[in-house]
């Protein structure tokens, strides 16, 4: 994945949160430092935190760097990296504040995942609308954009959930603030590594995590 990143047109950087990894993990990220110096950081951490802190880590050290385009995406190649072009375009060229990779937006599609997962995921999407009225067709997408002043506004803080969920509030506080938001269609395609962190607590905090986020602070 890095060595891919590193060979688009644009000048991407790569960020990696590791919390103690006993694989190895932080050694491969520092020997992946010396082969791109200056472009590979590693932020490493005590004991294992969580996605959602991780993530919220990683916002805060780009908003501390003053990177002015923020990106999220899965390392497992479900998302396909040729794609952050196609969304740094959307944000900068077009003018959206934030862009989602989309699966459900007219043109996007999901390789390779059973049938009932898909449905499980376009039915959470509808759900996630009627409830919050967002407005967007891939409401837990994890492929996004995210101009600097859009991390700046939310309350990053206080998005606390940890999986599907905040992909949700994150939209949700970027909706509510007002800023402009942009799907470009993408295939996703079920990872090449690793395993998936589904779980029934991760399907519940999405589930009963929509209703709470209208009476949050974000």
């Amino acid at each position: 994945m890095t060595e891919k990143v590193m060979s688009l047109e644009k000048d991407f950087h790569i960020l990696y949160v590791d919390d103690s990894s006993p694989d190895g993990t932080a050694d491969a990220i520092r020997s992946l430092q010396e082969q791109f110096p200056g472009r590979v950081h590693l932020e490493e951490r005590q004991g294992k935190l969580g996605l959602g802190t991780a993530y919220i880590h990683g916002f805060k050290w780009a908003l501390k760097h003053e990177y002015e385009y923020v990106f999220e995406m899965d390392c497992d190649f479900s998302h396909n990296p040729d794609d952050l072009i196609r969304l740094y375009a959307a944000c900068h060229e077009d003018g959206a504040d934030v862009s989602i990779g989309s699966r459900y937006c007219k043109g996007g599609k999901v390789s390779n995942w059973p049938l009932k997962r898909i449905l499980m995921s376009y039915f959470a999407s509808v759900y996630v609308r009627m409830i919050l009225w967002v407005g967007i067709k891939d409401t837990t997408a994890g492929f996004k954009c995210y101009r600097n002043s859009v991390l700046s506004k939310i309350n990053i803080d206080g998005v606390t959930f940890k999986g599907y969920a905040f992909q949700i509030c994150m939209k949700y506080a970027a909706k509510k603030h007002g800023f402009k938001i942009t799907e470009v269609p993408i295939t996703f395609v079920d990872r090449e590594f690793g395993e998936s962190k589904m779980s029934t607590g991760i399907f519940k905090e999405a589930f009963f995590g929509v209703w709470k986020m209208r009476r949050m602070k974000l």
